[in-house]
């Protein structure tokens, strides 16, 4: 087989691509109905943005180890000063100011922060000579790398991007190897400090959501409303749901957002119970992938590297499915390869291409120790 199959095409991670494919491919046809069944509107534009940036992943797997190690700091500290340049030149939509126009290009620099600050940690940890993990001397300048981006996210106001950084960041600082009894104590002042942070910190409709999410049936009608809708869509699907196109909670406009961050609720009325089990294996398949090949790695960097990647697409799962049923607060987190937006897709694939490159990698590694 393999004088048959080119070899370019035969090196390809197709374990992890063909489940991709079956899952952005399925997500057009939910795309499609939530439109109404008009292709163009959501679902054509999520297969362009996905082919582009799958060449963008496949480009990704050229560059050498030394390359990526090498911009790891410049790409933080340019992402950084997007960040700063939003609060200073940003325009407002939605309420919120978390874009910059470029002329050719709407950016949003916070999502370019995800897979950046665990590049930059990654490469920060490798560096630090390991009789320093267990100092200050690899906690703080790790806490300064995370706590400028998340602050200026934090600003703008972005509560969900923000902890997806942090959480990015601080996966890094566990795979590293800090002692645990540090995650633990950071983990008890968090609890301390949430009701301050409640009460004094958050925005109105950040502590709307955390009341909607305690209680969702208080207010069905209005910051309910959400949630109540998702829960019931998912809910009326049943075992094989209601069938391609027919389903009532979003052609009838009840669930907001049904092709971004409910995108979930709307598979799952239609598709019921064996559509969430396809999507749940589809992404049991590509993360188990991703972390098997962050382990595979005997550079220390690459597995850092890795390992934060798998978390970031990890971090965007676990919080949009958990928003959908009801099992977290409603953030902006969208589902990956299924909702329809640019910039979560961006995000994503470069997380996927990332884990491409290092593969390439350990594929090296290993015909290099074979000769």
């Amino acid at each position: 087989m393999n004088s048959v199959i080119p070899a370019p095409i035969a090196r390809q991670p197709w374990q992890m691509l063909l489940p991709l494919i079956l899952l952005i491919a399925f997500g057009a046809a939910v795309l499609d109905s939530a439109a109404g069944g008009t292709f163009s509107t959501f679902a054509a534009s999520h297969l362009v943005r996905f082919a582009v940036f799958l060449v963008m992943a496949s480009v990704m797997t050229l560059f050498s180890k030394d390359i990526v190690r090498l911009v790891a700091y410049p790409a933080y500290v340019v992402i950084l000063l997007l960040l700063l340049a939003v609060e200073l030149l940003g325009f407002v939509g939605g309420g919120s100011q978390r874009w910059i126009d470029l002329g050719f290009i709407v950016l949003q620099p916070s999502e370019l922060m995800k897979p950046a600050i665990v590049l930059a940690l990654a490469r920060f940890y490798a560096d630090l000579p390991s009789g320093m993990i267990p100092t200050w001397r690899s906690l703080v300048p790790a806490a300064v790398i995370i706590g400028m981006p998340v602050l200026l996210v934090l600003l703008q106001p972005d509560l969900g991007t923000a902890t997806a950084i942090a959480f990015g960041g601080v996966c890094v600082m566990f795979l590293a190897g800090l002692p645990l009894w540090w995650f633990m104590a950071g983990a008890g002042v968090l609890v301390v400090a949430a009701p301050f942070s409640f009460f004094f910190l958050l925005h109105d409709y950040q502590r709307n959501r955390v009341f909607t999410f305690l209680d969702p049936e208080s207010d069905p009608l209005g910051t309910g409303y959400h949630i109540t809708q998702s829960k019931i869509a998912i809910g009326s699907g049943g075992l094989t749901g209601k069938g391609f196109g027919q389903g009532s909670q979003s052609h009838l406009n009840y669930l907001p957002e049904p092709h971004t961050d409910f995108v979930f609720a709307t598979m799952a009325e239609e598709w019921g119970l064996l559509g969430g089990v396809f999507v749940l294996g589809v992404f049991f398949l590509i993360l188990r992938w991703g972390w098997r090949v962050a382990m595979a790695s005997n550079d220390r960097f690459a597995r850092l590297l890795g390992g934060g990647m798998v978390a970031t697409i990890f971090f965007y799962v676990a919080i949009n499915l958990s928003m959908v049923m009801g099992l977290a607060p409603v953030v902006g987190i969208p589902l990956p390869f299924m909702s329809h937006g640019g910039s979560s897709m961006m995000t994503n694939m470069i997380c996927l291409g990332t884990l491409m490159m290092i593969n390439r990698w350990n594929m090296r590694g290993g015909r290099q120790s074979l000769a």
